[in-house]
């Protein structure tokens, strides 16, 4: 299995989720079953089938993070030195040459991305674009609508 890069907030995130799961959900969905099954008959016990439902589920993203976890190699933005080129877990300011409008995305795992936050995939088109170029450059991103160039302003390490 390959590894998975996450930023040190990613892995705690998926951590506390872990924790979460195993601690809360999972006792609470036994207590469902058991309270579903107190109930008598199994075979039309709408409650008790819903129960399972979610207790297959937490059960499998148990599994999933547990997986990722332990695939995951943990990178700690502020500690980089990459010389003022972008790599994972840079924050990069740009600015649309087009519109000139500004934008700051942190490059993130693939779990960790919210577009919404400014956290970007490492997979999406726009993080390849800019991954090993540096201040100054042009990054030349396929959109859906066409080509868009980004001149990238600043890149930090936080």
């Amino acid at each position: 299995m390959s590894t998975i890069p996450l930023t040190k907030r990613g892995a705690e995130k998926l951590k506390d989720e872990l924790h979460r799961l195993k601690h809360v959900e999972r006792p609470a969905v036994v207590q469902a079953i058991a309270e579903a099954r107190a109930q008598g008959d199994l075979s039309e016990n709408a409650e008790y089938d819903a129960a399972k439902d979610k207790q297959g589920f937490i059960e499998g993203r148990i599994l999933e993070i547990e997986g990722k976890l332990s695939a995951a190699q943990v990178i700690d933005p502020s500690s980089l030195d990459a010389g003022g080129k972008v790599v994972f877990g840079a924050t990069v300011d740009l600015e649309d040459e087009e519109s000139g409008k500004s934008v700051t995305y942190q490059i993130v795992g693939d779990d960790e991305a919210d577009l919404k936050l400014g956290l970007i995939s490492i997979s999406s088109p726009i993080a390849r674009a800019l991954i090993g170029k540096e201040a100054g450059d042009v990054a030349d991103v396929q959109a859906p609508g066409g080509v868009r160039s980004y001149e990238i302003v600043a890149v930090r390490y936080e």
